[in-house]
């Protein structure tokens, strides 16, 4: 079991999302670069593809059972309460299937002086 520290974090209101997967290949991407919409590289354990209008690019978000990632990317069918997880690879995207998922925004605490 893996555990994860949210020290440093304000941690927001529970969302519930959709959440499915994919990876860097051309079934799952129409490309096969890995480039996100936010210009970084896709990293699984890391990164995940949402809505902007509902979680901007670049916010930290906890997600139940997974742990901490960021918002990196967005997907034609990434929607609303809709999430898409990065994976190693085409199978494990597969094989995750589609999740209700509880997920929580991270909002970093300000040091106070």
């Amino acid at each position: 079991m893996a555990y994860f520290s949210l020290a440093g974090f304000q941690i927001g209101s529970p969302v519930t999302v959709t959440a499915t997967a994919y990876d860097a290949c051309i079934h799952c991407c129409s490309k096969n670069d890995g480039i996100t919409k936010s210009g970084t590289k896709a990293v699984a354990k890391q990164t995940i593809a949402v809505d902007p209008n509902l979680i901007p690019l670049g916010t930290k978000v906890f997600i139940e059972g997974l742990g901490i990632y960021i918002a990196e990317d967005t997907g034609s069918a990434i929607k609303g309460n809709r999430i898409d997880i990065f994976m190693e690879t085409h199978q494990q995207a597969i094989n995750f299937g589609s999740k209700n998922l509880r997920i929580y925004i991270l909002e970093e605490k300000t040091p106070r002086i």
